[in-house]
């Protein structure tokens, strides 16, 4: 006899990957809110600088707090 397998709901248990995705796309969402401000003040950023800086400042705040 085959033995069920028990499926973890998605919200039961969180993956590893997760974790990663969700700060990316949080980090893309703000870069998408505060490029124009950015922009207006220096407009030769592109908006990949842009994200890039966020980016990076986000992974050495984590840093300081682990």
């Amino acid at each position: 006899m085959k033995r069920r397998m028990q499926h973890d709901q998605p919200h039961e248990r969180e993956q590893p990957g997760n974790e990663q995705v969700l700060m990316e796309v949080q980090s893309f969402l703000q870069a998408l809110a505060s490029y124009p401000e950015r922009f207006a003040k220096e407009p030769t950023i592109s908006f990949e600088q842009h994200l890039s800086n966020l980016v990076a400042s986000s992974q050495s705040e984590l840093r300081r707090r682990n």
